[in-house]
């Protein structure tokens, strides 16, 4: 099933120099790099050449790919596109908690900056929050960080957990709050008191996933905009933002346009946007180009 548009709107207005998009994936060509037999349900092909022609038009010069469980622990789908990208594409690792230092510095080596792992029940879980705080003193030595992807009531069990990080800890798609519930609900006050400790981060991707009901406001997405306002203003050297494209396992096709477009509802100034785009990504994934 293709979960993108093949022919997103323009954005209204225009990226500053080295906007990153800090969140994606790329799946395929499976005659090249196969699917993995891992849960979860198969989407698309969705190959390097289409994100680069979406960034293109959107205006996006700088990205993080994050290796999904469609392909598993054999993370050579991204590490192709790192490499196509010259400098402009890093990468986020899929490995199980127990690799090794010989594979994190190949990985390191080779664009990738962090290592993630799901807690989520339709991607499937089976490591423990204490294998990811060991394996975090392997990450130091390579000058990765932890990216952990959850369901949103799980923040009070893992959080504590992930205090103890040797390195920083980057939380995907704004903890995946219910954003219906609204800032003051106990799962996304539980983020935000994570964020009080700069070790943490926060991607403010996933307005169109947070949101359960496909938006028919002015903006849209008007709800999950309000929560990552809210981290931006208050969190502001913390938050990178993402498109999540081609945004698998969801309810809807998001047109990426818009999502770019609501991003001057998100940082509301120069000097957000700024840091949120380009300063704070730089810091967190030490682009070379």
């Amino acid at each position: 099933m293709q979960t993108y548009m093949t022919q997103p709107s323009q954005p209204t207005w225009r990226l500053p120099a080295n906007a990153c998009d800090a969140h994606v994936h790329v799946f395929g060509p499976k005659a090249r790099f196969a699917y993995a037999n891992t849960p979860g349900a198969k989407p698309a092909e969705a190959p390097k050449e289409k994100l680069f022609a979406l960034h293109k038009q959107l205006g996006i010069t700088r990205c993080v790919i994050v290796q999904s469980m469609v392909h598993g622990f054999d993370n050579a789908v991204v590490e192709d596109a790192i490499t196509a990208g010259h400098g402009h594409y890093l990468g986020v690792a899929l490995t199980p908690a127990h690799v090794d230092h010989a594979e994190l510095k190949r990985l390191a080596a080779a664009g990738f900056r962090a290592v993630r792992f799901n807690f989520m029940k339709h991607l499937g879980m089976g490591t423990t929050p204490d294998e990811l705080v060991a394996l975090t003193h392997r990450l130091a030595d390579h000058q990765m960080h932890l990216q952990v992807h959850f369901e949103s009531s799980l923040i009070h069990e893992l959080g504590p957990c992930f205090q103890k990080s040797a390195v920083p800890v980057v939380i995907d798609h704004m903890g995946r709050v219910d954003a219906e519930l609204g800032l003051h609900h106990a799962d996304f006050q539980a983020l935000c008191r994570l964020l009080d400790d700069p070790k943490f981060h926060v991607k403010v991707s996933g307005i169109d996933r947070i949101q359960a009901r496909v938006p028919l406001t002015v903006p849209p997405y008007t709800q999950g905009i309000e929560l990552a306002k809210h981290l931006v203003e208050n969190f502001s050297h913390q938050c990178v933002w993402g498109t999540d494209w081609p945004h698998p396992n969801h309810t809807h096709v998001p047109d990426d346009g818009v999502l770019v477009d609501a991003l001057q509802h998100i940082a509301p100034t120069a000097a957000l946007m700024q840091q949120l785009l380009v300063d704070n990504p730089q810091a967190l994934y030490r682009f070379e180009n």
